[in-house]
């Protein structure tokens, strides 16, 4: 990575706390009505502990939502890439299902599975990341071009190999794209399930918490340490997309 990608996160990161400061201090808003980022840090210190704690349950719990959403996902769609039936079936299903909000999911889920904080963060995790992985997978492998498909099909190559050599690569830009919206997305869905299970843990739950307290420092920082960290999980998705897909990337002329 070069010094420019990131110095320029960065700056955009000091300059966007600087105009927050600003924005707080010529308004003269109280830390009860807007906290600023000066009053972040008291905050952080004040519950470093819970923080370190919630986050790794947070942290774990989106990460394995993601990976589960990513082969349910990646599945579904090579399902319906390759079946035009299937596509046909699955899709209205998919796309109503989408529709839903899922904070109206999120209480349905943990009467389902009371007591069961940890898969039903999880579970609302997948249901929410799934769908863009699935489309983008479906959307490339329906579109691969046929003429590739029966040149290789003439010289006597399987489906197998095809798949191997022509439909993933292909599918993989469109694949990474749909990764980096998931990854919000999970952390969305983690910190729903945490807010509204009373005795959860995880950054939702200390949310909920300053809620309840009236401590909007603290619920501004629970705000700063999920964008972070959603920030980092994209980060590392952005690594494997040049790993694995570094050669669809096009530079700007």
């Amino acid at each position: 990575m070069t010094p420019r990608a990131i110095l320029v996160p960065l700056s955009a990161l000091v300059i966007f706390g600087l105009f927050w400061e600003f924005l707080v201090w010529v308004n003269g808003w109280p830390n009860y009505k807007m906290a600023s980022p000066s009053d972040l840090w008291p905050a952080f210190w004040k519950f470093r502990w819970l923080f370190l704690e919630y986050g790794w349950d947070t942290l774990w719990r989106t990460v394995v939502g993601l990976i589960i959403a990513v082969i349910f996902g990646v599945a579904l769609g090579m399902v319906m890439g390759f079946s035009r039936t299937m596509r046909d079936a699955l899709y209205p299903l998919l796309v109503g299902f989408n529709a839903i909000p899922k904070a109206t999911v999120v209480p349905i889920i943990a009467l389902l599975f009371v007591g069961q904080h940890d898969m039903n963060t999880i579970l609302i995790a997948f249901l929410i990341s799934f769908f863009p992985i699935a489309v983008s997978v479906s959307i490339g492998l329906s579109t691969l071009e046929p003429e590739y498909r029966d040149i290789l099909a003439a010289l006597g190559a399987s489906k197998m190999t095809i798949f191997w050599k022509i439909a993933l690569p292909k599918t993989l830009p469109e694949f990474f794209g749909a990764l980096k919206v998931a990854v919000t997305l999970a952390f969305i869905g983690t910190n729903l399930m945490e807010i509204v299970e009373p005795h959860g843990r995880g950054l939702g739950h200390l949310f909920d918490s300053g809620k309840i307290s009236a401590d909007y420092p603290l619920m501004f920082a629970v705000l700063i340490a999920l964008a972070l960290m959603g920030i980092v999980l994209y980060y590392v998705v952005v690594a494997l997309e040049k790993v694995f897909a570094g050669w669809a990337e096009r530079q700007p002329t």
